[in-house]
């Protein structure tokens, strides 16, 4: 018997063949890229797997604590994240005491991850949910006797874990990880789904105080066939301080916004992280984008009278929700007049920046980015919260037998909502895959050609020297444009006289080409312009409508038509469900037409 000879694979399209008498390196079979993507693909499914398993277990035991499942507590969900939270403090002392002993390596960076202006939002957010988790342990200290010792111990370990995972996001959101990939995986991974549970718990805590107001509240809009039963988790004992203790109580609910906020940007810019994780980047030179206010003037001043009429309108509503029927009905009429107006500008703004951009002839960056891949993402997904709520306005409006006043105005508020986002969505996707815009050297340059006693002089200063009256500085000569001639004056060499060329003497020749290139300039400029005042001014719009469901002004709770046609608690868990994803939109719009600012 003997062993057939292998036969000889057939060579891979671009791969090169092995020179004679050379052996491949020890320990590789095959080909190194395929060797070594096989197990790290395998990581990256375990890692996501893991991670949704976590996800999914904290996802329950959270829906059991808000059900008042039998055997469920606040201090086993508690329990919980706190164990979620000191893994992950782990992995990051350990990532951080590796990457100071490796210092002096050169890594891969993703220059598109972890924008500057994106760590400043998060730093910000951070100190407010640090203030957040300093509330929840006076809060503690003040309910001590009947509360559960987890309550104390979760927003100590909560800021430990937010100044540290700050620290780290602003030194190594921009990482690519090339060793120890497979355990990284599952450290990334876990930070990510822990800002997630994290996330979930704030939404929940913060939904449960809403719907008790919303449920106090309906009474006085003529529902009174709706059973108020209030979900409340209130401790059972006397408070040691009382003014401290409403301080407290009530200062939470006004912080959880921001700490929401907080989490989802730190699981965004954690997965983006876990997506570089042994990837293969080209090193490109990034251009700098800063942020300036010149040239938006127009935009931010719409863009402040729309945020400053805003916050009147949701402290007035909160004010008025609730007195009084007629005083309930009068806040909601505003609070959709106001949101109309503000929807019908913005669809006109985007619809404008729509059709500069088909106006345009510039190609796509289809390059391999995961952020911006997640912001694409991320966008049409959250939209999908208010469109749900938007069709079930609607719905309610068209299947209802009883029409208020009042509700009638949620028709076209609705509407709006639906056509501003879709076209919201799509200015800003096209916007962060567009290429910037790159100036061919050929046109950066003006070629005057000046024929003076029968001698030519080539001159070709760059159109800034030109518009700066510096165009030849160096040779002597300065070129004076006026009406489309060109007049040269030169000194004397023997005399060092000064003398005027006539057009007997002289002769310019330009191209029609290069003079035009003003024009091309000039309009690209005012179309540039306009689409930085459109972001500026679609950037604090959103900002705007972040408010109001942020801070309580939630009409979809107040409106009490959408209750009576799908029921109370059907209603309810839809809204529960899809604000948490409409208020992340406002955030990550702005976020977005930030970066698309100081892009353009």
């Amino acid at each position: 018997t003997y062993a057939p000879c292998p036969s000889p694979q057939p060579a891979r399209p671009g791969s090169r063949a092995p020179l004679l008498g050379t052996q491949p390196p020890p320990g590789s079979a095959g080909s190194p890229s395929v060797g070594g993507s096989y197990p790290q693909k395998n990581a990256e499914i375990l890692s996501s797997q893991y991670g949704i398993n976590l996800f999914l277990a904290g996802l329950l035991l959270t829906f059991a604590w808000a059900v008042h499942a039998v055997g469920i507590s606040k201090s086993h969900l508690l329990s919980y994240l706190i164990t979620l939270m000191l893994i992950q403090l782990l992995w990051m002392l350990w990532y951080l005491c590796r990457s100071c002993t490796q210092r002096r390596l050169i890594r891969d960076k993703d220059t598109h991850a972890g924008a500057r202006w994106l760590k400043c939002g998060i730093t910000l957010f951070a100190v407010i949910t640090l203030i957040l988790d300093s509330f929840k342990i006076g809060y503690y200290i003040d309910f001590s006797n009947c509360l559960s010792p987890t309550e104390g111990i979760f927003p100590v370990t909560h800021a430990a874990h937010t100044i540290l995972q700050v620290y780290f996001l602003w030194c190594h959101a921009k990482d690519i990880i090339q060793s120890f990939k497979t355990l990284e995986r599952f450290g990334v991974i876990h930070s990510v789904f822990t800002n997630l549970l994290l996330w979930t718990n704030g939404v929940l805590t913060e939904s449960k105080h809403q719907l008790n107001e919303h449920k106090e509240r309906l009474i006085t809009l003529g529902f009174g066939n709706i059973t108020i039963v209030l979900d409340d988790h209130a401790p059972q004992c006397n408070c040691t301080t009382t003014t401290l203790c409403s301080i407290f109580s009530q200062g939470i609910y006004y912080l959880y916004p921001f700490n929401i906020e907080y989490h989802i940007l730190a699981s965004t810019m954690l997965y983006v992280l876990w997506k570089n994780i042994g990837r293969k980047v080209e090193h490109h030179q990034q251009h700098k984008t800063p942020f300036k206010f010149h040239g938006i003037t127009v935009g931010m001043i719409f863009g402040l009278i729309v945020l400053t009429s805003t916050i009147a309108i949701v402290v007035v509503y909160l004010i008025q929700i609730g007195r009084s029927k007629i005083k309930s009905e009068l806040a909601l009429t505003m609070f959709y007049l106001h949101a109309i107006f503000v929807l019908a500008l913005m669809c006109t703004a985007g619809i404008v920046a729509l059709l500069i951009y088909r106006l345009e002839d510039r190609s796509l960056d289809n390059s391999k980015n995961p952020a911006r891949k997640l912001d694409a993402e991320l966008l049409v997904g959250t939209a999908a919260g208010s469109w749900l709520l938007s069709w079930g306005s609607i719905l309610a409006i068209i299947c209802a037998q009883a029409h208020p006043k009042y509700t009638w105005y949620n028709l076209p508020y609705s509407v709006l909502v639906i056509i501003e986002k879709y076209i919201q969505n799509l200015f800003i996707i096209e916007s962060i895959h567009r290429e910037q815009e790159k100036v061919n050297d050929d046109i950066k340059t003006l070629r005057i050609v000046t024929i003076s006693r029968g001698s030519t002089l080539s001159l070709t200063p760059s159109y800034k020297e030109i518009y700066n009256g510096r165009a030849a500085r160096d040779s002597g000569e300065v070129p004076c444009l006026f009406e489309g001639s060109i007049w040269g004056r030169e000194n004397d060499g023997g005399g060092g006289a000064k003398e005027e060329t006539s057009q007997e003497n002289s002769s310019v020749v330009h191209s029609a080409s290069d003079f035009s290139f003003y024009s091309r300039n000039s309009v690209t400029n005012n179309k540039r312009r306009i689409l930085k005042n459109i972001a500026a001014f679609l950037f604090l719009c959103n900002l705007s409508l972040w408010i109001p469901p942020a801070f309580g002004c939630r009409p979809e709770y107040d409106n009490g038509l959408e209750e009576i046609v799908f029921g109370f608690e059907p209603w309810i868990i839809v809204v529960n469900l899809a604000m948490p994803f409409s208020i992340f939109y406002r955030m990550h719009s702005a976020a977005s037409l930030f970066e698309v600012n100081c892009k353009t």
